[in-house]
């Protein structure tokens, strides 16, 4: 048992009850595969389940060692399928592991999983899922090997199963003992029971505490931990040619300078890059830099254009909420309200520049990379080289910034390519310039909001239209479902009205551009809720109302999701101590959304200064359910507020004859340490009996929150992302 990967084949006994877990991918895909039958009524209600649905894991839980490892010093090593990014998944998958083995938690140690050793995820790390999903899959694994281990202790010891006490990994007996670690010494067969009851949440030792993080160590003394810090003996350094405009064709190589450039062992051309491979990383860019090529746009293109393309009306038209009619088909008398809103394109902007160490040997591939999809990632390398997948092993590393720019990893391809050509492991990583231009950027949305309002200033209708560039279509994660779903699911999220007590309709656009958009933190909840929420704010103020009342009003009390919703609005007023106006100064704006069946409701106060916008406080009242580790949820909340600060107030591409800028740090404006609010008060609630998605949806409301304080501050609707004061 200390070497994980003897035992894939172990016994499948108790495989009967995560049968589920395992095979549900089919179907799903069966699921999505009736859309095209039933289409627009089905389709919609896949939308729906898909604002709340938590994704099922999708791995082998049908034996815990392919995830858990016993060392004869009594360490357990958990390998992880979802990868660690900075958002505290080890350390709530060790608190789940460590609560059902009965072991001190720091008796764990979690290790992310190679490809290679059977333990792999196909549903990825993203979604805000990896707690979520694991919930149950984990803590039943580790039960069943606790129970693994029971009985060979009992047969070691030569008593009964029933006798033995457990205490901090040891078993114990007639005066007799066992620790995990002797347990498994010289064991070569086990037999894998069926799932035993899982602890009661009365008797959690570590669930739902604020336990220390068990990568901060690493973190802090600065261990070689992330992708950029990778190394195989004797490798060799790469850099590759990549467009500087977008929708361009390259043509004419010319290579001959690079060839004699200092350092320089080979240029590789592949069928779809040029790389050049050197000494070092320095030697390779300097290299690459001196390939001339042509670059021939295919199209002008400028901001102007982009935002022309994405228009409400404009793309794949999709009916997402049809419990109400078009406002301007209400029978009723009553004025019709409009505003228009839009959000710009977004950079990923993460700390760590994409890349990827390779070695290539007699048919088969080791590959160290920063990505959230080790599975995708393995069979893409698998499908260029002409391998099996078992030939490729994918070494996952922890992620210097992911927000799902991660989700896709070519660079892998690449290195292993180079690796192969030159006969010697190769690392190669984009440079920043390169990383902007090349980045899959957040989709820049346009939104058309309306309500129709009577006289006596009800709100009859309302109606939410936006268009949007792709999230999941033509991303790697796809699978294949364009044509059944036609809206894109990914930018969708956000953008169905939570507020379902009053008659309403939401349709979306689906607009496809000309450069890669992908998933960005959150995904389409921030521009969706900008949106959104600022609609509704300016709607009580129009109708004056109460802005809290209003939205409590407005959602109805027969959907288990609005009833958490209203819950965690109140208790963010409560907490703020809201007021509805400016005092000494300062304003306050609120917001909620639902996201991934997470509500959160934020209140942001607000001060103008020299023309600039200055955020002083953010409330945040959110409910994911059970908190696995508290702290940890409350230090999701901080991240997502101060992400949504920075992309509110500052965040935003420029486009001009096919080139993207900025592309580097300082010119791509974003929130700095000053910007920070310097409060940050998170009230946690817990409206369900099971871990929520909880990495993304605090991300919703602060852009709404900080805008409807500003028009408090100044009488001022700001429509557009990022808030520039006029």
């Amino acid at each position: 048992m200390t070497d994980q990967t003897e035992n894939k084949s172990a016994g499948k006994k108790g495989l009967r009850r995560r049968t589920f877990l395992k095979y549900s991918g089919a179907g799903l895909g069966l699921m999505l595969g009736g859309i095209w039958l039933a289409r627009n009524p089905l389709r919609r209600k896949i939308f729906e389940l898909g604002e709340t649905m938590i994704l099922p894991y999708q791995g082998d839980t049908s034996n815990p060692l392919l995830w858990m490892q016993v060392t004869p010093e009594n360490t357990i090593i958990l390998h992880s399928s979802k990868v660690e990014m900075g958002q505290g998944t080890f350390t709530s998958l060790a608190q789940l592991a460590a609560e059902e083995l009965e072991v001190d938690i720091n008796r764990i140690k979690v290790v992310h999983a190679e490809t290679g050793s059977g333990n792999i995820d196909g549903m990825s790390t993203g979604g805000s899922m990896s707690v979520a999903s694991l919930w149950v899959p984990l803590r039943e694994m580790a039960a069943t090997l606790r129970e693994m281990l029971r009985a060979k202790a009992a047969e070691k010891l030569v008593v009964g199963a029933s006798d033995l006490s457990l205490t901090d990994g040891v078993f114990s007996a007639a005066g007799k003992s066992l620790t995990f670690g002797e347990v498994v010494a010289g064991v070569q067969d086990w037999d894998i029971p069926d799932t035993p009851t899982l602890k009661e949440r009365s008797s959690f030792k570590y669930v739902g505490k604020p336990v220390q993080r068990v990568d901060l160590y690493d973190k802090v003394v600065g261990a070689p931990i992330f992708g950029m810090d990778a190394e195989f003996p004797d490798m060799l350094h790469a850099s590759v040619v990549r467009a500087n405009l977008i929708d361009a064709s390259m043509s004419n190589f010319d290579t001959t300078e690079a060839e004699k450039m200092p350092g320089v062992v080979q240029v590789v051309r592949e069928d779809d890059f040029i790389g050049v491979v050197a000494q070092s990383r320095s030697e390779a860019n300097n290299a690459r830099l001196k390939i001339k090529f042509d670059h021939t746009p295919n199209a002008n293109w400028n901001l102007s254009d982009v935002k022309e393309k994405i228009t409400v009306g404009n793309g794949k038209k999709t009916i997402i909420q049809n419990a109400g009619k078009a406002v301007e088909d209400i029978n009723s008398e009553g004025e019709i309200f409009t505003m228009e809103f839009r959000s710009p394109i977004g950079a990923h902007a993460q700390l760590e520049p994409n890349g990827a160490v390779a070695s290539y040997r007699d048919g088969k591939v080791d590959i160290k990379i920063s990505t959230q999809v080790p599975m995708i990632t393995r069979d893409e390398v698998a499908k260029a080289l002409g391998l099996e997948k078992d030939d490729v092993n994918i070494i996952p590393t922890f992620l210097g910034g992911g927000f799902g720019r991660r989700l896709h990893t070519p660079n892998a391809i690449q290195a292993a390519l180079l690796s192969k050509a030159v006969g010697k492991p190769v690392k190669s990583f984009f440079d920043r310039q390169q990383e902007f231009q090349n980045d899959t950027f957040r989709p820049p949305t346009h939104h058309v909001m309306k309500a129709k309002i009577s006289s006596e200033g009800e709100v009859l209708g309302l109606e939410h239209q936006f268009a949007s560039g792709d999230t999941l279509f033509n991303s790697a994660l796809d699978p294949g479902v364009a044509t059944m779903l036609r809206a894109d699911i990914g930018s969708i999220r956000g953008g169905a009205l939570i507020y379902d007590a009053i008659p309403h309709k939401t349709t979306y656009y689906h607009v496809d551009l000309p450069f890669a958009t992908s998933f960005w933190r959150s995904l389409g909840l921030l521009a969706n809720a900008f949106a959104i929420e600022s609609f509704m704010d300016e709607l009580a103020i129009k109708t004056n109302q109460d802005p809290m009342q209003m939205r409590l009003n407005s959602i109805a009390d027969d959907n288990p999701y609005g009833v958490r919703a209203k819950k965690v609005i109140k208790a963010c007023v409560e907490k703020a101590g809201y007021r509805d106006g400016v005092e000494n100064g300062r304003a306050m704006g609120l917001a909620a959304t639902i996201d991934g069946g997470s509500p959160c409701a934020q209140i942001a106060e607000v001060s103008i200064s020299d023309g600039q916008i200055k955020v002083h406080k953010v409330t945040a009242a959110f409910d994911c359910g059970i908190a696995v580790n508290p702290d940890q949820v409350r230090a999701q909340v901080e991240g997502c507020i101060c992400m949504g600060i920075s992309a509110t107030m500052f965040e935003e591409m420029d486009l001009k004859a096919n080139r993207l800028s900025p592309v580097i740090y300082g010119a791509y404006k974003m929130a700095l340490m000053k910007h920070a609010p310097r409060e940050i008060d998170v009230v946690l609630l817990e409206g369900a009996d099971y871990p929520g998605p909880v990495g993304e949806p605090p991300l919703g409301p602060i852009g709404a929150a900080i805008g409807n304080a500003v028009r408090r501050l100044t009488g001022q609707r700001l429509t557009e992302l990022p808030l520039k004061l006029v």
